[in-house]
């Protein structure tokens, strides 16, 4: 199926946001030096009711699903949802998904001085508040699964989503738009947007990344 054939309708929940190039705001993710232990799993997770957001752009197995899968396997590993990052020292009171938008924001305040990259697609604070005021979400409403692939499909709109699937960029700039958000992805380099910064580097190797970006969209453009 040609990428282009999905159509700006998939978007219609996003709002009014798009963005010709990745948000001022910088990156939503920070990687470890060992991706393998680098996050946490919490156990036993039940995920909280979703009380008020938008659905996200598309449901399980279609191509925006995967890519957030694509993502959320650079970026959270096996904890998905409820990852935080392996260097919180002072970790959340509950799994995140057990957790409000209120009480992520106060986790992040009492606790200064540490990472704070959480949930499956690892946004940290200046990201999370942002899309949180994006969205509109008060702060009683839960960080649940459903809002984190909302979330993460504005930054997928403000990377160029929609102009990748309309055919007006290809997916080797998609790609690279990408890991200018996500900081487990690698660039065309082969190497992290952020390497080094923070202890970022990428997760997949470019290969890996391109062929699964191909296999999600196999009549884009490279």
């Amino acid at each position: 199926m040609a990428a282009a054939a999905q159509g700006p309708s998939l978007f219609a929940a996003a709002g009014a946001v798009r963005s010709d190039s990745v948000a001022a705001a910088g990156p939503s993710t920070f990687i470890g030096q060992d991706a393998a232990g680098f996050f946490a799993p919490w156990p036993d997770r039940a995920p909280a009711p979703l009380r008020q957001a938008a659905a996200p752009l598309s449901g399980g197995g279609g191509p925006v699903a995967r890519l957030r899968d694509l993502i959320a396997a650079a970026e959270a590993g096996p904890a998905g949802y409820d990852a935080v990052q392996h260097g919180a020292r002072i970790r959340p009171p509950a799994p995140p998904t057990r957790l409000t938008i209120g009480q992520i924001d106060d986790w992040i305040r009492a606790t200064p001085g540490q990472p704070h990259a959480i949930g499956r697609y690892q946004f940290i604070p200046p990201t999370f508040r942002r899309l949180v005021r994006q969205l509109g979400l008060p702060r009683d409403a839960p960080f649940s699964p459903a809002v984190q692939d909302r979330m993460a499909d504005i930054l997928l709109v403000e990377a160029g989503l929609e102009r990748f699937l309309a055919g007006e960029i290809g997916r080797v700039d998609f790609m690279n738009r990408l890991a200018r958000v996500w900081a487990g992805l690698p660039t065309s380099s082969g190497r992290s947007h952020y390497h080094g910064y923070a202890g970022n580097r990428a997760t997949k190797s470019w290969a890996e990344f391109h062929g699964a970006m191909t296999a999600i969209f196999p009549g884009s453009r490279a």
